[in-house]
């Protein structure tokens, strides 16, 4: 039997909250429900979930700070629901380590299709036969390694969310290869991804504070196009 997958319910308003769940059981999927930040953390330790849906307006640990807290231990897929709409929110949010973000109020359907599109983006690290290929990209002070989803910079290991990581690898595997926003977002968030092209800048933006530009290499724009990983001639 297929056991099913968990779903971590943070928000401070029950009837909301008790509402998402029964879509999501309906779905097949099994649900808790924390109404503060700090029975969430406690939950996300107990209850092992697969995706949190984190409403950001909380009492105590805002979801800023639980999202914060958890990224430190793991990379379980986040995505945030608040009825902030403003750009200068979301951005924040992602920044913070979310994967998805959510306008309140919000169609019962969406929510469902992007817990679902989420989940199929998300590869947790998992041991590999031997005899598996490791996709590895590696330049002078620089290693991008798929297969355990790690990176190492100047001889540091550099912690990253998945969809950082995936960007990182996927742009590097193709030096000079120039891809549009659209391009990426298919790419890496998959066509499903229901977003603005203002998630690839915001993921370029975090990937440039921790990856800087090397004398060999770098993240290049181009204006008015897209982005590639340039690379220069020896």
């Amino acid at each position: 039997m297929v056991s099913k997958q968990k779903i971590l319910i943070v928000d401070d308003d029950n009837n909301i909250a008790e509402l998402i769940s029964l879509y999501l059981i309906k779905e097949c999927f099994e649900t808790m429900i924390c109404n503060d930040g700090e029975s969430a953390l406690e939950a996300f330790k107990s209850f092992s979930p697969n995706l949190i849906l984190l409403d950001l307006m909380l009492p105590g640990i805002d979801g800023y700070q639980v999202c914060r807290e958890i990224r430190t231990k793991s990379q379980t897929p986040i995505i945030m629901l608040s009825a902030k709409g403003e750009v200068f929110d979301k951005v924040l949010g992602l920044e913070m380590g979310a994967d998805d973000y959510m306008e309140k109020p919000f169609d019962s359907k969406e929510l469902v299709a992007r817990v679902k599109a989420v989940l199929r983006r998300y590869k947790p690290v998992v041991v590999e036969p031997e005899e598996s290929t490791d996709k590895v990209v590696r330049y002078d002070d620089l290693e991008i390694n798929m297969t355990n989803y790690s990176v190492t910079y100047l001889g540091n290991r550099v912690d990253m969310p998945p969809k950082e990581l995936e960007l990182l690898y996927f742009l590097a595997s193709s030096p000079n290869h120039v891809f549009t926003r659209e391009q990426l977002l298919d790419q890496i968030w998959g066509y499903e991804y229901v977003g603005d092209t203002r998630t690839v800048d915001v993921h370029i933006k975090r990937l440039r504070e921790k990856i800087k530009d090397h004398d060999q290499w770098r993240l290049a724009t181009i204006w008015g196009i897209g982005y590639k990983f340039e690379v220069k001639d020896k």
